[in-house]
């Protein structure tokens, strides 16, 4: 869940149309029975796992059938929007992930490939309603300690140097040398890998996780004011901590925000068409209970799953068998029973509970209530931070930002559509104050003319991005992969679109070792035939993306 602009999101670096139908081997060789694949979970990297999964096997021409399961009825995960008045002809809000940058090339890339139209969030605002208004702000929950106006990106660089001196440079100098070593993931040299914790050694990056933010920034001599109101600002807003409790790899990420798009209509269409083009079987609003390893006569399939319509009995269980099994989603709310399937059980990790808060109103931001003088109009966005002194009133949110302009269906007037990201849930007395409604009751009920709609949700948005040293497993078991091991070290759509490729690739790497093994062996039935030759998939392939 992350403010529009501000979602961290890193690139990555394999992206390509994936076909419609399932790959034949070539006239020559044995017809082999179709990998059987079941996805736990249709978000980021369920939905990436199935694009991806599809990619590589038809490379390798391994015929291939994918399944995937989602107890909502919809795919999209975390990535999901909402109308307001509830009216679908208004435009739709985010209520999830709210956008991706230009560096993002798998998202980007996929945005392109599948036809979907891209926006940037200030499009929605007329120019009447932006005119004076200043970007961004920073509050600390007694002033406002930053004020900025930006075109093509939220913090103005110049500005900061004349602020704050060396350190906005010197911060943007080792975002690139982090994210650099971030980049190597996708070099041939590294992936597909098979320990995230370990490729995080080796691509240099284990004591930049271990490390606070402000630990690895002052680690560079960066101190003072620009850590605390710039770098936390944005800490809060996309992870809901301090930069004084973030690893220092999270710190990094959270000040990449140039080229900040979204899906018109919502991103969920990226997932959405990821598994059309997969050409997965989806099996909504069906909850999976169990996962069982067995062994069957005449069969390869070693996994039985057993589902059922979410809020259905044990007479409306369907078991299935295959051959894997990918889950693409916390272990912990997943409420799946693996029996007699895992080597390593994933452990508890804290999630933050995010409390979103979308509504419309006919007001702006009262600028009395951030301390601007009068006359003044309050930020399009407000970010906060926390107070200097201690024992201080910190600001009570970690974000609200001014969405766009929608028209009432009942006055028929124009409104303004807003986003709030708070710990605790929103009330009226909150509301009063930001809107200059005045002192009202936490619960009390707030005129329609002032607040014509809203919506909140509850998420468990992404973990506590606490600094760490050890990582989940991406194999959880034979046949048992793993996907949101990577959310303890970057949470956001695209590092979990590249776990889900990376499972993907390791996962058809596997398959192909077991065949040039059987091959070796001299397996009766494939002697005298040219099988397909599927060694070529054990190579990098990454030159056919010169073009990306």
């Amino acid at each position: 869940m992350h403010l529009t602009h501000l979602l961290p999101l890193l690139p990555l670096v394999l992206s390509q149309q994936i076909p419609n139908q399932e790959p034949l081997l070539p006239p020559t060789s044995t017809p082999h029975t179709p990998k059987r694949v079941a996805v736990i979970g249709a978000g980021s990297a369920g939905s990436s796992t199935a694009y991806f999964l599809r990619q590589y096997a038809a490379q390798a021409s391994i015929p291939l059938n994918i399944t995937i399961y989602e107890r909502n009825p919809y795919i999209g995960g975390r990535t999901t929007t909402v109308h307001p008045f509830d009216d679908p002809a208004q435009p739709a809000l985010e209520a999830g992930a709210s956008i991706f940058v230009s560096v993002n090339q798998n998202l980007v890339n996929a945005t392109r490939d599948l036809g979907l139209k891209t926006t940037r969030s200030s499009a929605a605002l007329s120019r009447r309603a932006r005119a004076g208004t200043p970007d961004l702000g920073v509050w600390d929950g007694n002033r406002m300690v930053l004020l900025q106006q930006t075109e093509g990106g939220w913090w103005d660089l110049a500005k900061l140097l004349w602020r704050y001196g060396i350190a906005p440079y010197r911060t943007v100098q080792l975002m690139r040398r982090t994210v650099g070593k971030f980049l190597k993931l996708y070099d041939p040299d590294y992936f597909p890998w098979r320990d995230l914790g370990d490729v995080i050694f080796e691509v240099g990056l284990a004591d930049v996780v271990a490390a606070t933010g402000k630990g690895y920034m002052e680690r560079w001599e960066i101190r003072g004011e620009f850590g605390h109101d710039v770098v936390q600002a944005s800490t809060r807003v996309n992870y809901g901590m301090g930069v004084g409790e973030v690893s220092g790899i999270i710190a990094m990420v959270c000040m990449a925000t140039e080229g900040a798009m979204s899906v018109e209509g919502g991103n969920w269409q990226i997932f959405e068409a990821m598994v059309g083009r997969s050409g997965a079987v989806r099996s909504l609003g069906t909850e999976v209970i169990g996962v069982k390893k067995v062994k069957q006569v005449g069969s390869e399939r070693t996994m039985e799953i057993t589902a059922r319509p979410v809020g259905g009995g044990r007479g409306d269980e369907v078991v299935e068998t295959f051959d894997e099994v990918v889950l693409a989603a916390p272990y912990q709310y997943s409420d799946v029973v693996f029996e007699e399937a895992l080597e390593y059980t994933p452990e508890e990790v804290p999630y933050v509970n995010l409390h979103v808060t979308l509504l419309t109103s006919r007001h702006r931001l009262d600028p009395d209530f951030f301390g601007m003088e009068k006359g003044t109009k309050a930020p399009r966005a407000v970010l906060t931070t926390t107070p200097d002194e201690e024992g201080t009133p910190g600001p009570g949110f970690n974000s609200i930002s001014l969405l766009r302009e929608v028209v009432n269906p009942v006055t028929k007037t124009p409104e303004f559509a807003y986003k709030i990201f708070t710990m605790e849930p929103v009330n009226s007395t909150f509301l009063g104050k930001v809107f200059g409604l005045g002192d009202l009751a936490a619960n009390a009920k707030i005129a329609k003319e002032d607040i014509s709609w809203i919506y909140r949700k509850l998420w468990q948005s992404y973990p506590y991005m606490y600094p760490r040293v050890e990582f989940e497993h991406i194999k959880l078991g034979d046949h048992v992969f793993y996907t949101s091991g990577i959310e303890s070290f970057i949470s956001t759509m695209e590092t979990s679109s590249l776990m889900g490729m990376n499972v993907a690739k390791v996962m058809v790497e596997d398959w192909v070792e077991a065949h040039e093994e059987v091959k070796e062996g001299g397996d009766a039935g494939t002697e005298d035939v040219d099988d397909a030759d599927f060694s070529h998939l054990l190579e990098d392939d990454q030159d056919s993306e010169a073009d990306d």
